[in-house]
């Protein structure tokens, strides 16, 4: 789990930096791919991140798929320097099979709110993976946000990953309406079984972003 990233308008759009556009992506991509977890299965996701205009931040998201093709997600995120909290629920849709050798999609739907004084927000995502590929696998993003006190914000989201040996390194470009986009590259690699260490650098409008995450699968 884990878009968008894409952000909405302040203040808002602070917290919305650690959500990635709102959909979540599994770690550490923002751009999110269109898998989610098998039945019964879930993980729990946690993130120390700086974005832009050097927002610290400290996220924590859980998933779990009750059914097969569902995914339910939920994150809280606490903002250090605004001074915010959001939470956020999402229920994902796989909606064609994951293929090794292919293209399949999945949407999200997601609530938000941010406090205080952020107000309640909605949020969509669509999302399509391609797998298989020489050159690795690619994700592509398309979705929106609708704050309470602001205009529905369009963002996209683009990456490339490839499993090398133990660890899949990745590089992203993503953004949303009326903001300049960020790029960044990432790695993650499993330093124990059902553990995985993760990590991304990158720049948006001139400042350096980064991020370092660990990953518990279930």
């Amino acid at each position: 789990m884990k878009p968008l990233y894409l952000f909405v308008q302040a203040p808002l759009s602070l917290a919305l930096i650690a959500l990635t556009g709102a959909a979540w992506a599994g770690r550490p991509l923002t751009v999110d791919d269109a898998g989610v977890n098998e039945k019964a299965a879930g993980h729990v996701e946690m993130w120390v991140a700086r974005g832009a205009g050097k927002v610290s931040t400290f996220n924590i998201s859980p998933a779990y798929a009750p059914v097969d093709n569902v995914e339910i997600a939920g994150l809280l995120s606490r903002d250090s320097t605004a001074k915010l909290t959001t939470k956020s629920l999402q229920v994902k849709w796989r909606i064609t099979a994951t293929q090794e050798k292919g293209c399949n999609v999945a949407a999200a739907l997601g609530l938000l709110n941010t406090s205080p004084a952020g107000g309640n927000g909605v949020y969509v995502n669509g999302s399509t993976s391609c797998n298989g590929m020489a050159i690795g696998n690619f994700h592509l993003n398309l979705g929106g946000v609708k704050s309470s006190n602001a205009p529905f914000n369009s963002n996209w989201g683009m990456a490339l990953e490839k499993e090398m040996g133990s660890v899949t390194p990745h590089i992203e470009y993503f953004g949303n309406e009326g903001a300049k986009p960020t790029v960044q590259v990432g790695i993650r690699t499993e330093i124990k079984k059902g553990i995985q260490l993760d990590g991304t650098v990158g720049r948006n409008a001139g400042d350096m972003v980064y991020s370092l995450g660990v990953k518990f699968f279930f």
